[in-house]
């Protein structure tokens, strides 16, 4: 991510901590248990976007808020969701200065959302690359990289929502094996996306040209 300083403190996250919080959330999200939803994205956010505690605490709400609009189906409000993650993407450039337009941000972060709802529920037999298209979109507008750059980070989500997915269909059973190999594909999507992002490609300091 290009700042008006420079370097992005969001260039440095822990790809385990983000994937097990995120792989938590997923959980939560889909049992419906919101109170421990809210608990992982604040873990998320923090490890993330390295935001004061007010402010992550604050980004962690609208997070949780627009997954509640979301997840009626199919009767959500994906305006409203989209609206909500644009206040948090608002939140995360005020805080660092960075330079990207958070409602762009907020329309790919609902593509991917719709690809992967499409796919889960309408097409599951369709392959990932609507998703990992939408991701890897999302990913090289927030970071400023080459779409190319990110696609091994898309692919690796992508890969952990099909295994999520498979989990829902099988009853989200909180006890199952699934959920290692979910979080294991969090981590490695993660990971790549770490490597892309420091990559001497990403021009040194990730910013966006």
């Amino acid at each position: 991510m290009r700042t008006r300083s420079g370097t992005s403190p969001m260039r440095s996250f822990d790809p385990v901590v983000i994937g097990r919080r995120e792989c938590g959330a997923w959980v939560a999200y889909y049992r419906h248990r919101w109170a421990q939803v809210l608990a992982c994205a604040v873990g998320m956010v923090r490890a993330g976007f390295r935001m004061p505690w007010p402010r992550t605490l604050l980004g962690a709400f609208y997070v949780l808020r627009a997954n509640q609009v979301w997840a009626p189906y199919p009767h959500n409000d994906p305006l409203r969701a989209q609206r909500l993650m644009c206040r948090f993407y608002e939140l995360v450039a005020r805080t660092h200065g960075a330079v990207y337009d958070p409602a762009e941000a907020s329309r790919l972060e609902l593509r991917w959302w719709r690809a992967h709802r499409e796919r889960q529920r309408e097409r599951p037999s369709d392959g990932d690359g609507q998703l990992v298209d939408a991701l890897a979109a999302l990913y090289g507008y927030v970071y400023g990289l080459p779409g190319e750059s990110v696609r091994a980070a898309a692919q690796g989500r992508a890969d952990a929502m099909r295994i999520s997915d498979s989990w829902v269909a099988a009853g989200c059973d909180p006890a199952s094996p699934r959920l290692a190999e979910q979080r294991a594909a969090l981590v490695r999507g993660y990971a790549s996306l770490l490597a892309a992002v420091h990559h001497p490609s990403a021009g040194g300091d990730g910013a966006r040209s």
